[in-house]
């Protein structure tokens, strides 16, 4: 199996070709393994070059509510009484870790976004 480091976007564009064309192989098979080391470096080059930026906590729990169909009285038993979850919401209060606990539990809103400050 000959594979190389991705060192330029030209690397780059040629493994995501060369994956599309393997995306039908199955696992266990060489063309299969292959396609796992491909994406596995695929994974490391996007990382380090495209890194993805989580959301600021508010705008995690903005989106939650948007996907869930939540209201703000829905996010009281996490957050509590409605005046706080207005003022979380309006970045006037930040979460407390028992908040930050209460939302990852009831709506399963990811720690990492909810500890990242706006």
């Amino acid at each position: 199996m000959d594979i190389k480091p991705i060192r330029s976007k030209s690397d780059y564009r040629a493994i995501l070709k060369e994956v599309e064309g393997l995306m039908s192989a199955r696992a266990g098979t060489a063309a299969g393994d292959r396609l796992d080391v491909l994406v596995t470096l695929i994974e490391a080059y996007e990382a380090q070059h495209y890194p993805l930026d989580l959301p600021d906590a508010v705008e995690a729990i903005k989106f939650t509510m948007e996907q869930q169909g939540l209201t703000a009285i829905d996010l009281v038993p996490a957050i509590g009484q409605r005046n706080r979850v207005y003022e979380v919401l309006n970045r006037q209060r930040p979460l407390t870790l028992r908040m930050i606990r209460g939302l990852h539990d009831r709506f399963g809103i990811p720690f990492d976004a909810l500890l990242k400050a706006g």
